[in-house]
């Protein structure tokens, strides 16, 4: 956090103009450093733009490699038999190729072995890695697909930064909270083609740009201490990645059960992870939060 002089303090509290001010550069200074922060997210070893292959698990034996004989062929440096990934009646094992499992293979940073696996949806998902390639097992509504990352992706190593739109108070809309006493189950469509269901606890209730507008949060986790906005505005015909953007908040003010606030900045909305890479299984946003409102805020499509 900042320290302010007590000089310039004292300054402050006598003129409201200048708190004003200091404020408004402040939240410029932390926005600067999310938005750093998010783009080193995407260019992580193993963050979004490592992507290289999203591969379905059918019933029975999926072998993955290099060779081009595997269910699952592999285009990266691994052996040429690497493994078996059995699906059978929704459980998951590992098992070795003919020849036993290569030395380069291991899970959870153990050497190979026949074993069970876990997807993403359990608390401690199985890592599978092959030299520098990382592998999970994804669970997408009873649906199992390999994720596969490779640090020389070239999403990756040729990542050429991320546009925004120039910071604006403005889009930091302060919203009514409107709770439900019942939270509602949303359907959700994916880019899969596929509906999948969420829990909305509530519709946060705002003005923007002379309209009144509500959009519907979910939530991620029963534990999530996040509200996670799938949304989509006018800009995304122009300027903004089509399919919509994803929007993080903090809880409101006095929880989810009770009436409040909440803050949407949409400095911070944020592109979804399958405009960088068509290896990602996102969400898109339900009708009710398709706006016919421009926010000319966030960021900004990343292949213009």
């Amino acid at each position: 956090m900042t320290r302010i002089p007590v000089v310039l303090l004292a300054l402050m509290l006598l003129c409201p103009g200048l708190r004003a001010a200091s404020d408004d550069a402040t939240w410029k200074s932390e926005l600067e450093t999310w938005r750093a922060k998010r783009a080193a997210g995407l260019q992580a070893p193993e963050g979004w733009l490592s992507l290289i292959g999203l591969d379905w698990l059918k019933d029975g034996d999926n072998t993955f490699g290099a060779a081009g004989d595997n269910r699952i062929q592999i285009n990266a440096k691994i052996p040429d038999h690497a493994g078996v990934v059995r699906l059978a009646g929704g459980k998951l094992h590992l098992l070795p190729p003919a020849g036993g499992f290569p030395n380069e293979v291991q899970v959870d940073g153990h050497s190979a072995r026949e074993q069970e696996l876990l997807a993403d949806d359990t608390e401690q998902p199985s890592k599978i890695t092959v030299n520098t390639i990382s592998i999970i097992i994804i669970n997408r509504d009873g649906r199992f697909a390999l994720r596969i990352k490779d640090p020389q992706a070239p999403t990756r190593t040729g990542f050429h930064g991320l546009k925004w739109y120039a910071p604006d108070p403005v889009y930091r809309v302060h919203a009514k909270w409107i709770p439900y006493s019942t939270p509602k189950m949303l359907d959700i469509p994916t880019v899969l083609g596929t509906t999948t269901h969420m829990s909305a606890p509530g519709a946060a209730e705002f003005t923007i740009n002379g309209q009144t507008v509500r959009l519907e949060p979910v939530l991620e986790d029963p534990k999530s201490t996040d509200l996670f906005f799938i949304l989509r505005d006018a800009t995304s015909k122009t300027t903004t990645y089509g399919a919509g953007r994803f929007l993080y908040t903090g809880l409101p003010d006095h929880g989810l059960n009770q009436p409040g606030e909440l803050v949407l900045d949409f400095n911070r909305a944020i592109n979804p992870p399958c405009s960088f890479t068509p290896y990602a299984t996102c969400p898109l946003p339900p009708q009710q939060n398709r706006l016919s409102v421009a926010i000319p805020a966030g960021e900004k499509r990343y292949h213009d």
